[in-house]
């Protein structure tokens, strides 16, 4: 005996091309409602940074050095107080932003803070004036330290913060040039800033910058966003600092990628080619 149809299978092509249609439009229907849906969700919370035409955005540009200087006054003189960079240390300044007798003055400068080291042959820890080979030193000995002097917030460290952020360096310069005053129908807690890039518009952190907070060695213009611009070219060092060396290998890969491009196409052309259009013919003996 056959087996019974299914309910499917009995219907005529205009039904079952009607329904897949119906079933198309359907899922594409809630596709549609749920993207915009998280869409209109991400705007509630922040608001997405701008994209910057930043000096070191193309595939062949490299980092400006003397915003990468300026950059690390700025983190020294304004950053540091709260901020951590506990992957960076001295020695990576070395040819970058300073020479190395700028950064052993650094490392061992009278602000500098001494650093514990040991055990010594009695097994005990002691302190030491900084050298070279140190890390940034932090602000805080603990995190239970950095919250009780930041209202409970725990600043993050800086090192990669341009690569553990959507947006790169774009959402740390909107972050530092964003801060304004709440919209009507929005309250602030007390204690919290306003920032419409920071998820959930409410950041703990002050303003850190503003015109003229510092003033820089080479003499350039301290406005505002000069500063943010400099510390966040600082910053996509600190988190990359193969950045340069990366594009100049990427541009030598691709003249010797050209070079060899060119050799095979002439192999293949002018060798390979001729051997696959050969044409055996067979001459059967006589």
């Amino acid at each position: 005996p056959q087996a019974p149809m299914s309910s499917l299978a009995g219907l005529s092509r205009s039904r079952k091309v009607a329904l897949t249609a119906l079933g198309v439009l359907a899922a594409g229907g809630g596709g549609l409602a749920l993207a915009l849906r998280s869409s209109l969700d991400a705007g509630e919370l922040e608001m997405h940074p701008p994209s910057f035409p930043w000096s070191h955005g193309g595939p062949l540009d490299a980092l400006d050095h003397s915003s990468l200087r300026r950059g690390f006054q700025v983190y020294k003189q304004v950053c540091s107080a709260c901020h951590s960079m506990e992957y960076v240390a001295f020695r990576n300044l070395i040819g970058v932003t300073h020479t190395e007798a700028e950064a052993k003055a650094l490392a061992d400068s009278p602000v500098q803070v001494e650093v514990q080291d040991g055990p010594d042959e009695n097994g005990e820890m002691f302190m030491r004036p900084g050298k070279i080979s140190d890390y940034f030193p932090k602000p805080y000995p603990n995190a239970e330290a950095a919250r009780a002097a930041n209202n409970g917030a725990l600043p993050p460290d800086l090192s990669y913060i341009v690569n553990a952020r959507h947006g790169g360096e774009d959402y740390v310069f909107s972050l530092l040039t964003g801060y304004c005053d709440p919209p009507a129908g929005v309250t602030v807690r007390e204690g919290l800033h306003y920032n419409p890039y920071f998820p959930g518009q409410a950041i703990g952190m002050a303003p850190p910058i503003y015109n003229e907070v510092l003033e820089y060695d080479d003499g350039t213009p301290a406005s505002m966003s000069q500063i943010a611009k400099d510390v966040c070219t600082f910053l996509r060092w600190a988190a990359e600092p193969e950045h340069d060396h990366r594009k100049r290998m990427g541009l030598k890969m691709l003249m010797i990628s050209g070079l060899l491009i060119s050799l095979v196409f002439y192999m293949k052309r002018h060798k390979w080619s001729v051997m696959k259009s050969r044409k055996m013919i067979y001459r059967p003996p006589k």
